[in-house]
């Protein structure tokens, strides 16, 4: 297995640079694992494809304005701050754009804001202490991250986030999740297919391409993530009544599979067991899936990780024949564009 198996061509034109509208408008690529057919469609008609007893698994991370803008305590100098993860309380690993930027030197974001580099990591990477309230001057004057490949400025930051988001932490959206509507939502309640959340909060990394030779040499990024009791009960209450477990999003399911880990870890019979902490599960093909039955996912970068585990669910000649097939069709591609469901 090489990196380049997860490679292909992608025009320019066909990386979406704005969200379309109403939300589940986007079109939905349908693909049947067991009989290979493939369906196209819209995302509002994703009920005629599910059923009662199913359970949908959403990632509830709300993107924080996590771009924050402040000055070199020396020199007065700018410096654009990238929150990446919480550490602690109060320390933050970040990327830090300037010059001279240090261990032991100082940011100035306000009056009652500061930060000191207390190390720093290769590249732009810094880990930062911060002294005062950090979340209300984000809240403030934060900037909304959008990923590298988008270039049109987004009017409504709301559009980077999904309509069920609560839980501030993330670098980036879980982009699966932008395609519904609240009014979706209900419709499926209402035919009983049920919600449960999980949390994990995404770093940019998320869109890094794997650059060794060979995918197993990646150094995969780590995350915090969290499956409540609840949620682990309505998972393995879904599978013993026999619906299926569909996650929404490629962090969704790396959370599932993670609790389902440790399910098996742990001698359980059920399917996952709570967990809160950082996950660092690489999923690549050969991987047996135990969390999940389904996954609704939007078109990912080449041979980023995301495609790999896509690839490891779908198998991988089949996915990108399915990425050349929406590419021919016009389909809209990565975080603001169309997206799969695959059963």
């Amino acid at each position: 297995m090489k990196t380049s198996d997860f490679d292909y061509d992608l025009p320019q034109e066909r990386i979406a640079q704005t969200p379309v509208e109403p939300r589940d408008s986007s079109r939905l690529l349908v693909f049947h694992r067991d009989t290979g057919e493939r369906e196209h469609t819209i995302f509002h008609d994703l009920p005629q494809y599910l059923r009662k007893g199913d359970l949908l698994v959403i990632n509830q991370t709300k993107v924080i304005p996590a771009r924050i803008f402040g000055k070199k305590d020396e020199t007065g100098g700018n410096v654009e701050v990238l929150l990446l993860r919480r550490v602690e309380e109060n320390l933050w690993e970040t990327l830090v754009g300037g010059k001279r930027l240090f261990t032991g030197k100082k940011i100035i974001f306000s009056d009652t804001l500061s930060a000191e580099i207390v190390d720093q990591y290769e590249g732009s990477r810094r880990l930062l202490r911060f002294d005062g309230n950090l979340d209300e001057f984000v809240v403030s004057t934060g900037q909304m991250p959008l990923p590298p490949y988008i270039h049109t400025r987004l009017e409504d930051p709301d559009r980077y986030q999904t309509v069920y988001a609560k839980d501030s932490g993330s670098a980036a959206a879980p982009t699966a999740g932008l395609h519904f509507t609240e009014r979706l939502m209900n419709e499926l309640r209402e035919m009983g297919v049920r919600f449960a959340g999980v949390t994990l909060h995404v770093g940019l990394d998320t869109f890094a391409p794997v650059t060794e030779d060979d995918p197993e040499e990646h150094h995969i990024h780590t995350e915090w993530c969290e499956v409540t009791e609840e949620t682990a009960r309505l998972i393995n209450e879904t599978v013993r009544n026999g619906g299926r477990v569909i996650s929404v999003g490629t962090t969704s399911a790396r959370t599932l599979e993670t609790a389902a880990q440790a399910a098996l870890k742990a001698g359980s019979a059920d399917r996952v067991i709570p967990f809160c902490g950082q996950t660092n599960i690489f999923i690549l093909p050969g991987y047996e899936f135990k969390g999940i039955d389904g996954i609704i996912t939007n078109f990912h970068l080449p041979k980023s990780t995301l495609i790999m585990m896509i690839s490891a669910f779908a198998g991988r000649e089949n996915v990108l024949s399915l990425y050349k097939e929406a590419i021919d069709l016009k389909y809209r591609f990565f975080s603001f564009g169309d997206a799969m469901l695959i059963l």
